[in-house]
């Protein structure tokens, strides 16, 4: 038994992590079967904002021990989403780290001693059950209307008889005993809790005949070795907690803090949907959701901070933070508000120079998309134009991709709007358009949406019959070819005095 221990721990390194006074570790631990969702990101911004609230360190280790759902790609993927979102790891396969590797395939030879070392302790045993027998349990459970456990059937092997099976060439996996009288421990979030696991299931596998661990044995292994002083997981585990305390007493290490959050689920309680794609991140980032807006919505409806508050930065997140303010209710996450969510973030970046830059660029590129075959002026896509739209548009808009909509496609494309179509809302069409004209004239210098909207009640006042909302009707038409939209005032100030001008020569002279 010492030679066992003494090889698991040459495998490792360390006997553990940083020790006390090193700041908290704490680390996210996704499968990588597909794309992070919603789920899986609020649990990494919890574990986030604690270790940073704490001055410690956020781990990302990727948990592919059932490599039968791995997705080629899904690992990069979420860090890629984890780097998106604003809460990179500090640790992680890309990033490398003192515990590494942080891919639990590239472990395996440790999940292995670690085996050994409970098979010769004789708190763990080697299971020759066949998937045949185990799948006729399973049956003959459920046909008595039972929960479906393993009987232990193996447990009981003497030394002599796995010897022999061991002889023969049978296949074989190592199963942990449990035992009765679990002690109790204290959830950070649940309080006290016991699950006395031996009651309800059968001696668990740890190793599986391909070699690789289960979740069980592999996050105990990992956690002790990569030093994680807090596991912060979905309530999902916590019945599984007390088995874990018993793999820790088994390897004589002292087990993390743990505390498990509340289930983030759908406004009405149901669970959170994967069919249709829309609660993963790379969806939300195709549609052009900022990642502030998705780490606000999804901290705003859960727990953990003094109260609801739609628009708090991350610094503001990590400084109200208290794990002791996380409720065992669960979050019921209302994704119809996350329009508004982002309206408020996107209105601070339009509002930063620095982040203005960044999305002038980006709907620069989103208009020639969505209109490079409709012959778009060049002078449009400059920057000074580009700019003016998103000023002017602040706060009116959810989403950036909202400016290439049909409703501002005025914006890049000059609309075909005849003279007749102006005469059916007022037979001045041509007085109107002169006024105009002359307006735009001795305002060239610098437009405002306050005089010139002062300016056109003036102009309305110098017609014969025209009402003031017919020749808002007649001027939207001739600058946008649309019945609704933006005020005229603000259309005028977004195109600019030459465009207008040469918008109203068009329709008066078609």
């Amino acid at each position: 038994m010492a030679r066992a221990l003494r090889a698991l721990r040459g495998a490792a390194g360390p006997e553990r992590g940083p020790g006390p006074g090193s700041g908290p570790r704490v680390r996210f631990g996704p499968s990588p079967t597909g794309f992070l969702h919603l789920g899986g990101l609020r649990t990494a911004l919890y574990n986030y904002i604690f270790a940073k609230k704490h001055q410690g360190t956020f781990i990302l280790r990727v948990e592919d021990t059932d490599q039968n759902r791995v997705v080629p790609g899904a690992a990069e993927g979420i860090e890629d989403m984890l780097d998106w979102a604003g809460i990179p790891p500090d640790e992680s396969p890309r990033r490398g780290g003192s515990f590494g590797p942080y891919q639990q395939s590239h472990r395996l030879d440790l999940y292995r001693r670690a085996s050994d070392v409970l098979l010769e302790r004789g708190v763990a045993y080697r299971c020759f059950c066949t998937p045949q027998r185990l799948e006729l349990l399973k049956k003959e459970a459920l046909r008595s209307q039972q929960t479906p456990r393993y009987d232990n059937r193996c447990r009981h092997l003497t030394p002599t008889e796995v010897s022999e099976k061991l002889s023969q060439g049978l296949d074989w996996v190592v199963r942990f005993r449990l035992e009765k009288g679990v002690e109790p421990f204290q959830d950070l979030v649940y309080g006290w809790n016991k699950h006395e696991v031996a009651d309800v299931e059968g001696d668990p596998v740890i190793l599986k005949g391909d070699g690789f661990p289960t979740y069980h044995l592999a996050n105990v292994v990992d956690d002790h070795y990569m030093g994680i002083s807090h596991v912060l997981r979905g309530t999902e585990w916590l019945t599984s907690t007390s088995k874990h305390l018993l793999l820790y007493k088994a390897f004589g290490w002292d087990p993390p803090q743990f505390g498990h959050l509340p289930l983030l689920l759908n406004k009405d309680g149901g669970k959170l949907s994967k069919r249709q794609g829309d609660i993963f991140l790379e969806r939300f980032a195709q549609d052009g959701y900022l990642p502030e807006a998705l780490l606000d919505i999804i901290t705003n409806c859960g727990s953990g901070f003094a109260e609801k508050q739609m628009g708090r930065t991350l610094e503001e997140l990590i400084s109200q933070f208290e794990i002791g303010r996380i409720t065992t209710h669960s979050a019921l996450l209302d994704l119809e508000k996350l329009p508004e969510f982002n309206r408020i973030r996107l209105t601070r970046h339009i509002e930063n120079e620095g982040l203005r830059q960044k999305l002038i660029k980006e709907l620069q590129l989103l208009v020639e998309h969505v209109y490079g075959d409709q012959q778009v002026d060049q002078e449009v896509l400059e920057k000074e134009y580009v700019e003016r739209v998103l000023l002017l548009r602040k706060g009116h808009i959810s989403l950036l991709k909202n400016l290439v909509s049909s409703d501002y496609s005025y914006l890049w494309v000059r609309p075909s709007v005849s003279r007749e179509q102006l005469q059916t809302i007022s037979a001045e069409v041509d007085e109107i358009g002169k006024l105009v004209l002359g307006l735009m004239t001795r305002q060239a210098a610098v437009l405002t949406v306050e005089e010139l909207n002062t300016d056109l009640r003036s102009l309305q006042k110098q017609t014969k019959e025209t009402k003031y909302s017919s020749m808002m009707k007649l001027l939207r038409l001739a600058l946008s070819g649309q019945q609704h939209g933006p005020s005229v005032a603000e259309m005028m100030v977004t195109l600019g005095p030459k465009e207008v001008c040469g918008r109203i020569h068009k329709a008066l002279s078609s």
